[in-house]
């Protein structure tokens, strides 16, 4: 093999330019692995986009950042420092709960705070608090040691590594709500606490108690927001990936990735063209891949995963400052193991609707023109297949409506003729733009089942020389999993290749 030139073996081809496919394509450039990087949008970032009208700008999906530790791991992995390339802003107080019957909780990263607003919900809660955050650094500690990072299929292997402390301390047996109830009597700061849980496809009623270290992680490291939004997390990493000679192409759509024996042959593209590839990661969720994407020899896909819930998303360019709000509010309801088991159960549009709203322009001002505010709604909804026979445009009406009525319920007053620009993403729309399977927007869910070893792994059974990367398989949803996803799909690759 002569100067400048690649194994066929170390060619490889990314379908999808989101935060997982980025982080693969950076990890094995650094391995010496030619990269194209294919990208169906005008942009890159997946899920995680921008809207930009109006002098107003705003992130599509993630609103703000946690465990930063995992983006500074990624450039110092390359030789660079996040800080080069990215400025984060703090995000403080993180995030305030609202409850119907006018309950109020704020989390924040200061402990003296935090214990204030703890005390004012139940009242000596502070021992019980600082048990609390003893005991989830400990199971975030060995959880990303060994467990969350591990490239590992077998079951009793995954579990394993774990010590018999460990394993009993994990919680993995006692759900979320369970867990937190050794530390809390307040149902109120359970809620708050177990609400992670509704964005991985489950209830803190049935989730594994180790998910209590989600709250913990973010109590602990803080929330931020990059300045210019989430995108500018991702613009900062594109631009990264640019200068290690990754190539980024975008406006190509993949229409089907070919197998033939078993093993990956070619990709074709929406115009029809076919090129052919050693070695395939997709960066879309695992099972749009294996139904709609894969084919060739009588390919057979294997049931579909459980998935988290669709949303529907609000994008409001509003005149004027927002009062009695912050950066980032979760409004609950007021029964919400109820209306957690109709959206995620029952497939139906909870009676009190659970959402987020962020008003990034709070934190970062150039996100908005001077004197307006940017501000994005969330809603949990059922996927689309459970929302045939309902007219779009009626619903949207309808859940707006829900939303202001909820806001002006807690005196945040936005009048509809300060909304002076509005986008809004229905369920099929997200479905459609990011190729989400069912329109699930974080993915397959966390059940049990479908974490750790059990989760459907980055190599494709069926198919070799086929990866996946991002939040439907290991480890998991949210930015920080997506980007060491990447690392672990780099790593997979790795030891089947090198």
């Amino acid at each position: 093999m002569g100067p400048g030139q690649t194994s066929n073996l170390r060619r490889v081809a990314v379908v999808g330019a989101g935060l997982g496919g980025l982080s693969a394509a950076i990890h094995l450039r650094l391995r010496g692995f030619d990269i194209t990087l294919y990208e169906a949008g005008e942009q890159v970032g997946g899920r995680a986009n921008r809207i930009s009208e109006g002098g107003f700008t705003f992130d599509t999906g993630p609103t703000l950042l946690n465990y930063p530790w995992v983006f500074e791991q990624l450039f110092a992995d390359a030789g660079k420092r996040l800080e080069d390339y990215v400025e984060l802003l703090p995000v403080e107080p993180s995030i305030r709960y609202l409850w119907p019957g006018g309950e109020s909780l704020g989390l924040t990263s200061n402990l003296i705070g935090l214990v204030r607003e703890f005390q004012r919900l139940e009242p000596g809660s502070g021992p019980g608090l600082f048990a609390f955050l003893d005991d989830a650094a400990e199971k975030y500690r060995f959880s990303f040691d060994k467990m969350v990072c591990c490239n590992v299929d077998n079951p009793l292997r995954w579990l394993g590594a774990l010590t018999p402390r460990e394993m009993l301390r994990s919680g993995i047996w006692r759900s979320l709500d369970r867990e937190l109830a050794r530390f809390f009597r307040s149902p109120l700061i359970r809620e708050a606490l177990g609400s992670y849980g509704m964005y991985l496809g489950g209830s803190p009623h049935r989730l594994p108690g180790i998910f209590s270290i989600l709250p913990y992680g973010e109590l602990a490291m803080g929330l931020w927001l990059p300045r210019g939004g989430i995108y500018g997390l991702v613009l900062g990493i594109e631009k990264l990936a640019r200068e290690m000679g990754i190539r980024i192409l975008t406006r190509q759509r993949i229409q089907r990735i070919i197998q033939r024996a078993g093993a990956i042959a070619q990709l074709e593209f929406a115009d029809g063209r076919i090129e052919d590839w050693p070695l395939v990661i997709a960066n879309v969720d695992v099972p749009t891949v294996q139904h709609r994407l894969l084919a060739g020899d009588g390919y057979r896909p294997p049931k579909p995963l459980k998935m988290t819930p669709a949303v529907m998303t609000f994008y409001w360019g509003v005149q004027g400052e927002i009062g009695g709000a912050g950066h980032h509010t979760v409004f609950m309801p007021q029964d919400s193991a109820r209306a957690y088991h109709e959206l995620i159960v029952r497939h139906r549009i909870p009676e009190v609707l659970p959402f987020y709203m962020s008003i990034a322009s709070a934190t970062d001002r150039a996100l908005a023109p001077p004197g307006a505010s940017t501000v994005m709604i969330l809603v949990p909804l059922p996927q689309p297949a459970h929302l045939q026979g309902i007219d779009e445009s009626r619903l949207k009406d309808d859940i707006r409506q829900r939303v202001l009525d909820r806001l002006g319920q807690h005196r945040i007053e936005i009048p509809r003729q300060a909304i002076v620009m509005e986008r809004i993403m229905a369920p099929a729309q997200w479905g459609e733009r990011f190729g989400l399977f069912e329109g699930s927007a974080f993915g397959a869910a966390h059940t049990l089942f479908q974490m750790g070893a059990f989760r459907y792994p980055n190599r494709e059974r069926g198919v070799r020389g086929l990866y996946y990367t991002g939040a439907s398989t290991t480890p998991g949803t949210g930015l920080p999993m997506v980007v060491l996803s990447g690392r672990m799909t780099a790593e997979r690759v790795c030891s089947d290749v090198c």
